[in-house]
């Protein structure tokens, strides 16, 4: 069962955290995955890795709120191989209400995390309506819930999710499936080089206290968005698309 044996998977933002969960797990399952990062060593390490254990993979320079770059890349790679999976998983964060969210930093997480899903999605559609594919897109409990000092974030996310309904919406008939996932918070060295950052000194304590927001008392773990992310994208999922996955540890039912 989930096998993607055969099949070529695109995970934008690919070398790390939870895209790098995905990226082994989809080649643990014989998929050909192709790592789109910005950091071009961190996605070139993460092949070889992923080659040392007998996977196939690809790393790929490129910046996705940068259509042409993105445009560009997506091409050479289904100039080779047809793409059958698109993760949009790049994305950045920000810590604020609105007052304390700035022009620029709007502007940032916009590009990255809205413009690059959309430049992605553009860059692979045409080729995917000849062929259906799947696309997976990495929203979070933020695109449904409210959670305090997280107004640009919340905002870019709340667009992933319903970019997701339009997608699937879009192109059913073309045998295109398109499904999100929302993540609660997830350990990965994101939250720890934030912790450690903001909170010198008091690391153990803040992890704590950050892990017990989950109801069900830790964080969620890398590899367990990514077993949710391999059942999306294999033929055991075929009957579903413009759905939402929440993987919240309870989150967003159980809280309060």
């Amino acid at each position: 069962m989930f096998s993607l044996a055969g099949k070529t998977a695109v995970i934008t933002g690919g070398g790390s955290g939870i895209g790098e969960a995905i990226s082994k797990a989809f080649a643990k399952q014989g998929a050909e995955v192709h790592i789109i990062e910005l950091d071009s060593d961190r996605a070139n390490t993460l092949v070889s890795e992923i080659e040392s254990s007998d996977g196939k993979a690809f790393g790929h320079q490129c910046d996705v709120s940068n259509q042409e770059q993105t445009t560009k890349v997506m091409k050479s790679i289904s100039d080779v191989s047809k793409i059958d999976i698109l993760i949009n998983n790049a994305g950045i964060a920000h810590v604020g209400n609105i007052e304390a969210t700035s022009e620029a930093d709007m502007d940032r997480l916009y590009n990255v995390n809205i413009k690059g899903v959309y430049n992605c999605i553009l860059a692979c559609i045409e080729s995917m309506k000849s062929q259906g594919g799947t696309i997976l897109n990495m929203a979070s409990i933020a695109s449904t819930v409210g959670i305090s000092e997280r107004f640009a974030y919340s905002m870019t996310k709340g667009a992933v999710l319903t970019m997701t309904y339009s997608i699937a919406k879009d192109y059913l008939d073309y045998g295109i499936r398109c499904n999100s996932i929302s993540p609660a918070r997830v350990h990965t060295p994101f939250v720890d080089n934030f912790i450690k950052k903001n909170y010198p000194g008091n690391e153990k304590e803040v992890f704590e206290k950050l892990s017990k927001t989950q109801p069900i008392g830790r964080m969620g773990k890398p590899e367990e968005v990514a077993n949710l992310a391999l059942y999306l994208c294999s033929d055991e999922a075929s009957f579903i698309t413009g759905t939402d996955f929440p993987i919240d540890g309870g989150y967003i039912k159980l809280n309060g």
